[in-house]
Order: C-alpha cells, then sequence, then structure tokens
C-alpha cells in the first residue's frame, strides 16, 4: 500500500521538511508515503478565504490518483489512539486500495475535499500549524507500522 500526502504550503520551514523526511524514509518500502505539495491559493485582504480554500481543494483533489481511497485531516474528523491507527493501516491493506491524506492550508480544507474523503482524522482538536501536521503525520504512520510490525518504537 502506497500512501500520498497532499498538503497545501509549498515553502515551509526547513525543520518541518527535516522531521517529515525522517519519518518518511523509516517508513521504508513497506509502507511508502509520497508529498505532494499544493500551492496556496491567493488570499486578499477584506475578502474571505473561501475563493482561495476552494482553489486549494480543486488542486488537492486533482493530486488525488482515482483508485485512491482519501482521509482528511480535519480537526472535526475522528481521532486515533495509535492502536486504532495500526488497525485502520491493517484495514486499509486488506481493502488493497492506496491512500491519500489531504492536508489542508491556513483555513483548513474545502468543502470538496471533506466530501470527497472516504475516512475523516482529526489529529487533536487543537488548531495545528499545517507544516507541523506533516511531520505529526509522518510520525504517527511511522509508529502505528512499528506497532504493527513488533518494533519497540511504539511504546
Amino acid at each position: 500500500m502506497r500512501l500520498n500526502l497532499v498538503a497545501c504550503g509549498t515553502r515551509l520551514p526547513d525543520w518541518v521538511e527535516r522531521g517529515y523526511r525522517e519519518y518518511a524514509k523509516r517508513l521504508g518500502n513497506d509502507c511508502p508515503l509520497q508529498l505532494t505539495e499544493i500551492p496556496l491559493g491567493r488570499r486578499r485582504k477584506q475578502e474571505p478565504p473561501d475563493a482561495a480554500v476552494a482553489d486549494e481543494g480543486r488542486r488537492m483533489l486533482a493530486a488525488v490518483p482515482d483508485n485512491h481511497a482519501v482521509v482528511a485531516l480535519d480537526v472535526d474528523g475522528r481521532a486515533w489512539r495509535t492502536r486504532d491507527l495500526a488497525d485502520q493501516i491493517e484495514a486499509w491493506r486488506m481493502d488493497g486500495r492506496d491512500r491519500s491524506l489531504l492536508i489542508g492550508g491556513p483555513d483548513g480544507l474545502s468543502p470538496d475535499c471533506r466530501a470527497r474523503a472516504d475516512q475523516s482524522w482529526s489529529l487533536s482538536p487543537l488548531t495545528l500549524p499545517h507544516g507541523l501536521v506533516r511531520v505529526v503525520v509522518a510520525e504517527a504512520l511511522y509508529r502505528a507500522t512499528s506497532l504493527l510490525a513488533g518494533h519497540p518504537y511504539h511504546r
């Protein structure tokens, strides 16, 4: 099973890049994690961000291969403990489809992205910076796959 992390934002701090790369590398070939970056939509002062969010959503969905199931990273989604995520990964493997995980920009995911999602995953009830979410998702995936492999990292 392959994972495609579709994330808004392109020029993120170096610590985000380093953290994401470290955990993506640790996942290895058993559960490869690919990053697809989507530039942020243009936001204009004194206008609601709806047009920018919709533009980001169109481009995010265009980056999802047709045969992928979609998981939206959303504060209103379901919270998974590490064991729950490990169980999800096992179910995803049994399903046989690759997965695209969607991380919105500073104003969140578009309604179209939420509607397209097969599942919605909340990392926290807190609003997290979208760059940090990349690192947390990659680490959580690595921790859950370590649990499945019997590796002690997950403790």
